[in-house]
């Protein structure tokens, strides 16, 4: 499908859940296109809940988004969807069949491919509605399913952010392959995530895989620093409480590390989150949670930490680092995917293997024997993001994509 160009290019965002407080990538991508001059909507498959919206950009974003589980939920906007698709019998009965092609083995996974073809309906009487002339979903899972579907009952172009470990992990059963083929292009948000799509797509698709980094807005971590007074070392972490995380990983590590001065702040929630308090209990004061921050808070927090420390097993390219660098705060990560593309060992902080916890450590004492107390590190790394992780730069490069298509090449060109 190719949208006319006569026609003035309005977009559409669609993920999963928006706002989420681990998704203001999103929210930040949107706003710098926005910036860019692009009319930009958004729509989500799931409300979040209040506890998403601690911010006021984030309170406006929820008022604004379009709810599709939502409408879905209500009888007459459904069957009233239902009638608009059949006005045109063919296409809604080819959708159809693709979404029941799509399906993956089990009567359970058959159902999904309904809903979400009962929401891909929902969808494409929205789109029409707010004139919509292409659509772009984060990640490729359900929500790009529906996405799809949409695209095909709305006759717009589509395209996909493809992200980490958990649209990697399951390419057959999310049919990564078909969703590439179909896709205007895929914004794939590293090398690595461009390589795993590589293999498992035609040759003759590469050309549709661009890599466009997630990025943050250097000036917003750019106030100074208060480190603490008396010596000691703070260390931060920010993300969902989750197992993926590393968490337990990290409060061993500091079992291990006989000093007072040395103490870790955890910002999120989750269900890991009482197992979590439990085993850091006999660390007392050493270990504090704080819940969801907003990003202003997050912002103000990480102004006072001597570093960041993401112990995860599973990532992209963590928006966290970015934020702990462009703060000029050295970080501590674990050497997986997508992380080394960021983080250079020993320049802007310390990559280690994921699940050891003594070279965990390790890395925690190097950190604090430095001179300058990472300093020299954190200004490294601050330059980094404004160069390459910078969101302002990269939603040029995403605007290029809407407005041009594919670009020949890795990285779209926006000054050509």
């Amino acid at each position: 499908m190719t949208s006319d160009t006569k026609t003035p290019l309005r977009v559409a965002y669609l993920t999963g859940e928006y706002p989420a407080v681990s998704h203001t990538f999103i929210l930040r991508e949107i706003e710098a296109l926005r910036a860019q001059g692009l009319d930009v909507r958004t729509a989500s498959i799931r409300r979040t809940g209040p506890e998403h919206h601690r911010g006021a950009a984030e309170q406006k974003a929820a008022r604004s988004t379009f709810y599709v589980l939502q409408t879905a939920k209500q009888l007459l906007p459904l069957l009233s969807a239902q009638a608009t698709a059949l006005r045109r019998p063919g296409r809604y009965f080819k959708t159809l069949a693709r979404a029941w092609s799509l399906r993956s083995a089990g009567l359970k996974a058959a159902l999904y491919q309904l809903f979400y073809f009962a929401e891909a309906t929902i969808l494409a009487r929205w789109i029409a509605q707010e004139q919509i002339t292409h659509l772009h979903n984060h990640f490729a899972g359900p929500s790009a399913n529906v996405s799809m579907l949409a695209a095909d009952l709305a006759e717009v172009d589509y395209s996909f952010t493809l992200h980490g470990p958990a649209d990697l992990s399951e390419t057959t059963r999310w049919r990564l392959r078909e969703k590439i083929a179909q896709a205007r292009f895929v914004a794939c948000i590293s090398h690595y995530a461009r390589s795993q799509a590589m293999l498992v797509s035609d040759p003759e698709d590469w050309p549709r895989l661009q890599i466009i980094h997630c990025g943050v807005t250097p000036a917003l971590y750019g106030g100074p620093r208060e480190l603490p007074q008396d010596g000691s070392t703070h260390l931060v972490f920010v993300g969902r409480l989750a197992p993926v995380k590393g968490l337990r990983v990290l409060i061993e590590a500091l079992t291990q590390i006989d000093d007072p001065d040395i103490r870790l702040t955890i910002v999120g929630d989750g269900k890991e989150r009482r197992p979590l308090e439990a085993m850091a209990a006999p660390l007392a004061e050493r270990v504090h949670f704080t819940g969801y921050l907003s990003q202003d808070e997050v912002a103000a927090l990480l102004a006072t930490a001597s570093a960041f420390v993401l112990p995860s097993f599973a990532e992209g390219v963590p928006v966290v680092l970015m934020e702990a660098l462009a703060a000029g705060i050295p970080v501590i990560a674990t050497r997986i995917t997508g992380v080394p593309e960021l983080v250079e060992d020993g320049d802007f902080g310390f990559l280690v293997p994921p699940g050891d916890p003594e070279a965990l450590a390790q890395a925690i004492r190097r950190l604090g024997a430095l001179a300058d107390g990472g300093a020299s590190m954190g200004a490294a790394g601050r330059a980094r993001v404004e160069q390459d992780f910078n969101i302002a730069k990269e939603a040029e490069r995403l605007a290029y994509l809407f407005q041009q298509g594919a670009s020949d090449e890795i990285r779209p060109n926006t000054l050509r």
